[in-house]
């Protein structure tokens, strides 16, 4: 197609901008309320520098070489999971990720240098001169949200959240630097970052990722961490090696939806999605970000990878963004009308790539089958195309290798851990202190809590799995512990320090610091039906109460991604700092809370709070300008040594708070926690049975044709199912199957997908087994996620016995499958 570049700067970019309206055809019209008005939106635009001429003619050229399967495979993006260098000569994809479980050969855990050979692999294929082959480099993309933290041995910052507490647009910008160097380092190009949500209810489980509950923080934030990022665009020029693409995310409102619900619906007035939730992007455009993502939820109803007002009028159009727009795993199989393998509409609306990490082959072949019978225009389809290659021409992808790839001394180096350490202390705010802090280091410490040696706990989700679980401080090279960084200062000042998790000190200490919160998680796994910290298992709040009564005073460090009702643990504490989730340098909360050896204070809190914490445990969340604005802690609010101020006893009362409806525990401990319970019928005998533990087991044998099922309410599932999480069974086969064994989930009368599964029930008793089984497979074979009543059905028409300790949903950690027959 000709060059719609041609032209020089802003003017040729403009004018590529009012064309597309040409490039894609009409969509059916979506809800009448999740239709922007473009002309009511911020206005911004990409940087000249984005692109220039000559580059533009170099594209136009390259993509006259392209066949139209070259043109659709830049458009697909495969997880690394499902996909090996070997398969792009077949398909030529422009783009792999490595999601939050996935590493080189299916490792996760796996050491820099397998990184930076799979980068490489990945690339020497995607260039080969082989005929009816137009070399075009992939376009490889991280989530290094937090630091590179897919990585054993890189610097792990503060979540955002910590950050948005520092309120300093100069750290995160060299923040941002440092992840770009560390992310270059192992061949990576792209990383899904800045995060320019404005979380505005804390139940969201990706409330962490946001800098705070105001746009003023986002809008002062987003430009800069593009810049540390990418650095500063420079015409005619790439990024410079130590610099990698950006993407701002999550395009757009994930911080509204209803209730905190992660992938939900932001039902809200397009005037508020414009004032509270757009205001990240136009900073980020104007420094030059290079791609955008959209979000897996939606706006009154439509799903925003098909939104072609907000992609297409509002961020291509009046936000005048030249790069590429990329959506969140598998989000387009969302959209109304499309699955994870077909969907048009959202290249129609302006989505230029799919992330479609394990649905890519057939994605693929949908997209080519459309594209030829003109289903999605040449002219869209070149747009798309046109817009990924100018990014791989900015990042110097044509140019060769990353030229940083493979300096893997880069990786937390003493400088970054160094800048992580100050970004811990800039983000402690004070809650609450009677006069116990500063701490004399050369006191008798102790240091108790279960988080108080757990630099994983510590780091929060994303950190080198999804989840942030299963790490270990061995798997944080160079990092410190919380406990680490207080046992380092008092030694060095003559005091003695002692840690012992459960409180029971062997000497009575001067002080105890307890060092408590939420466990990892991410994304929908850390959604919540309140904000209450540990209803029901007050185990936290007894410790500290139990220090207090033997005459100890109490400093609480909290580890949480978000504001929590805590009254009772503060009423309990002499002293307690909200540490967010500090990443790997945990000393830096021992530089704030201790006077330097000669009595002077080292560091003073700097912290302000970036949320409004809460008043009450279910309240509706409540802003800085809302009528009626009364929290427990403003936003803005922050104690110092400088200035400090008493806090009264807090009311201990939550208020109202729903209940919790279990949706991934069916069978734990022995029991079926609400609303599950066993069914058994046909030829099957169910009874308890122990195992170590008073009938901690169910024994289930089959004499005849039966069946066995966990079932008890309609729940819906299919977040779980496009969050890649598994069913996960602990159990023990007695007697083998002596027929065919079905595997099943169940979706009301008539509804279900039944998985063979004989190899799970076969063979000698040899002791406790374990099975994980994807969700999407019962999905692929037909069950409705969205309402399912029976997670968990066995099938078979006998002999067995089947022992049965556990049945609950987990994360997928590269291990889960579907079964075989």
């Amino acid at each position: 197609m000709p060059n719609p570049h041609a032209g020089v700067g802003r003017v040729g970019l403009l004018a590529a901008a009012l064309s597309l309206a040409l490039v894609s055809p009409a969509l059916p019209a979506g809800p009448a309320d999740a239709v922007a008005h473009p002309d009511l939106w911020p206005a911004a635009h990409s940087p000249a520098a984005i692109t220039d001429p000559a580059t533009e003619q170099a594209i136009t050229e390259l993509m006259a070489r392209m066949s139209v399967e070259e043109k659709v495979g830049q458009t697909v993006q495969a997880d690394i999971g499902s996909i090996r260098p070997e398969d792009l000569r077949t398909y030529p994809l422009g783009s792999i990720l490595a999601g939050g479980n996935s590493g080189p050969n299916g490792d996760d855990r796996a050491p820099a240098p397998a990184w930076v050979k799979l980068a490489a692999d990945f690339r020497a294929v995607s260039m080969e001169a082989r005929p009816g082959h137009t070399p075009i480099p992939v376009i490889f993309g991280v989530d290094a949200v937090h630091g590179h933290n897919n990585i054993i041995g890189a610097t792990i910052f503060p979540h955002n959240v910590g950050l948005g507490a520092a309120r300093d647009p100069e750290l995160v910008r060299r923040i941002g630097a440092a992840t770009a160097e560390e992310v270059a380092a192992t061949g990576v190009d792209w990383t899904f970052g800045p995060t320019v949500a404005v979380p505005r209810d804390w139940r969201w489980g990706r409330s962490y990722e946001g800098y705070g509950e105001d746009p003023e923080i986002v809008r002062s934030y987003a430009g800069q961490m593009t810049l540390g990022l990418q650095g500063e665009l420079t015409p005619g020029r790439p990024l410079d090696p130590a610099h990698v693409a950006g993407s701002a995310k999550h395009f757009l409102g994930d911080g509204a939806t209803t209730g905190g619900k992660d992938q939900g619906d932001a039902a809200i007035p397009e005037s508020e999605l414009i004032a509270i939730h757009a205001q990240g992007y136009p900073p980020a455009i104007d420094a030059g970000v290079l791609t955008v993502m959209t979000s897996f939820s939606s706006w009154n109803g439509a799903k925003h990878s098909a939104n072609r007002s907000l992609i297409t009028d509002v961020l291509k159009g009046r936000m005048g963004f030249e790069g590429f727009v990329v959506d969140d795993w598998n989000a387009h199989g969302q959209v109304a009308g499309c699955s994870n393998t077909d969907c048009p509409q959202a290249m129609i609306a302006g989505l230029d790539m799919y992330m479609a990490p394990d649905s890519w082959r057939e994605l693929y072949g949908n997209l080519l089958r459309e594209v030829r019978r003109g289903q999605i225009s040449m002219a869209r389809l070149d747009d798309a195309v046109r817009r990924i290659l100018r990014v791989k021409f900015k990042l110097g992808l044509f140019a060769g290798p990353r030229p940083l790839a493979g300096q893997l001394d880069r990786l937390g180096t003493p400088a970054h851990r160094a800048l992580a350490r100050e970004a811990v202390r800039r983000s402690l705010v004070l809650l609450k202190n009677d006069g116990v802090l500063p701490l004399k280091p050369s006191a008798r410490v102790l240091v108790a809590g279960e988080a108080a040696d757990d630099i994983g706990r510590q780091s929060g989700g994303w950190t080198i799995s999804w989840q942030g679980t299963g790490n270990t401080n061995a798997d944080f090279p160079g990092g410190h512990s919380i406990w680490g960084g207080i046992a380092a200062a008092v030694k060095a000042a003559g005091g003695e320090a002692e840690l012992a998790p459960d409180g029971r000190f062997a000497h009575r200490p001067d002080v105890a610091i307890v060092v408590f919160g939420e466990t990892p998680y991410a994304e929908f796994q850390g959604d919540l039906p309140s904000l209450e910290y540990q209803p029901g298992d007050k185990r936290d709040l007894a410790l500290l109460k139990r220090l207090r009564s033997q005459g100890i005073p109490v400093v609480s460090v909290f580890l949480s991604g978000r504001p929590l009702w805590t009254n009772p643990e503060i009423n309990a504490s002499n002293a307690f700092v909200a540490a967010w989730l500090p990443g790997s340098q945990g000393e830096g909360v021992a530089d704030v809370l201790f006077r330097r050896p000669d009595g002077a204070v080292a560091y003073d809190f700097t912290g302000r709070l970036p949320v409004s914490w809460p008043r009450l445990a279910a309240a509706t969340p409540t802003h800085r300008g809302d009528a009626g604005y009364a929290p427990q802690f403003p936003y803005g609010y922050g104690l110092s040594y400088a200035h400090a101020a008493p806090v009264a006893q807090l009311d201990e009362n939550p208020g109202p708070t729903p209940p919790a409806l279990n949706v991934e525990r069916f069978f734990v401990a022995g029991h079926t926690p609400e609303p599950w319970r066993f069914a058994a019928s046909g030829g099957v005998n169910l009874a308890a049975a122990d195992d170590g533990a008073q009938e901690n087991v169910r024994q289930a044998t089959w004499t005849g044709p039966g069946r066995l099922a966990i079932g008890g309410a309609t729940v819906d599932l299919s977040r779980q199912t496009t969050g890649d999480m598994a069913l996960y069974l602990r159990y023990r086969v007695v007697r083998p199957a002596g027929s065919d064994v079905r595997l099943a989930i169940t979706c009301g009368a008539g509804c279900g997908a039944g998985l063979e599964a004989g190899s799970l029930f076969s063979g000698a008793d040899t002791g406790w087994r374990t099975a994980r089984v994807k969700l999407s497979c019962f999905r692929d074979a037909g069950a409705v996620m969205t309402r399912v009543t029976e997670p968990l059905v066995i099938e078979t028409r006998g002999p067995l016995t089947v022992r049965l300790q556990e049945a609950r949903l987990v994360s997928n950690t590269g291990d889960a499958s579907c079964p075989r027959s």
